[in-house]
């Protein structure tokens, strides 16, 4: 993908024209995808997962929808947390979740796990059938969010937690300027010459700065719906966990 489709993913492009690029774009760098993620953010991506699957909470015995699942390792740390749960890992990006199955589904946790290429607008899943959803660096990626914010209600029990992780707004100066400069610069160069591929982590940093900051983020969920939302910063705000409540029982 060149940088002028990049740019055309985020704009001009028809949502569905937008989710078959940025899908084709991850399945060509799913072989890199997790070292690459934990490369280039030193490792800190691991306890960025785990601290996602710990605010699930999902009730024993449920089913928790892992969305842009990727090559699954927020899954797997859902099964590891929540032993009586099954989890729904879904990603539209099929080379992705074959990568995953692959290396990270042993025996246990292909019982208790289950891959299936989806579009976070339209989820296979039944009305009020999970206990708990995660999204980790994907919400980005689909567009409009407001759809998927609309399915990930649909499918949600009441009282059910939707789980975000993503990166802050790349508009704002951290660490006086460092992690622009990141971004901007030694993060394509660093992606392009690992992964071969010079669109995918330039695509990366442009949809960072042009992300919604964690107010507009959680203004967005309550719009969508969601009853209680709050955001919970980690690395000065480079990284955002956000919760977002289903309305409970009544």
């Amino acid at each position: 993908m060149t940088g002028d489709q990049c740019r055309s993913a985020t704009g001009a492009a028809t949502p569905d024209e937008h989710g078959r690029r940025v899908a084709a774009m991850f399945g060509r760098i799913a072989g890199w995808y997790d070292f690459l993620n934990h490369a280039l953010s030193g490792g800190q991506d691991i306890y960025w997962r785990y601290r996602l699957a710990r605010a699930a909470r999902p009730q024993p015995g449920e089913t928790v929808l892992d969305l842009a699942a990727g090559t699954m390792d927020v899954s797997v740390e859902l099964a590891r947390q929540y032993p009586g749960c099954r989890v729904a890992a879904l990603d539209f990006a099929l080379p992705m979740l074959e990568r995953g199955k692959v290396r990270k589904l042993s025996e246990g946790l292909e019982k208790r796990i289950f891959p299936v290429q989806a579009d976070g607008r339209l989820l296979p899943l039944a009305d009020a059938s999970m206990g708990a959803a995660t999204i980790a660096f994907g919400i980005r990626n689909i567009l409009p969010r407001q759809d998927a914010y609309g399915e990930f209600l649909r499918v949600l029990k009441p009282g059910a937690r939707l789980c975000i992780l993503e990166f802050g707004t790349g508009s704002r100066r951290v660490w006086r300027g460092l992690y622009n400069f990141y971004l901007d610069t030694l993060l394509p160069f660093i992606g392009d010459r690992i992964s071969g591929d010079p669109g995918a982590y330039r695509y990366l940093a442009e949809t960072i700065k042009s992300f919604p900051d964690e107010r507009a983020l959680a203004r967005e969920l309550l719009d969508a719906g969601f009853a209680r939302v709050y955001h919970v910063p980690m690395m000065s705000g480079i990284v955002y966990l956000h919760v977002a409540e289903k309305a409970g029982r009544g």
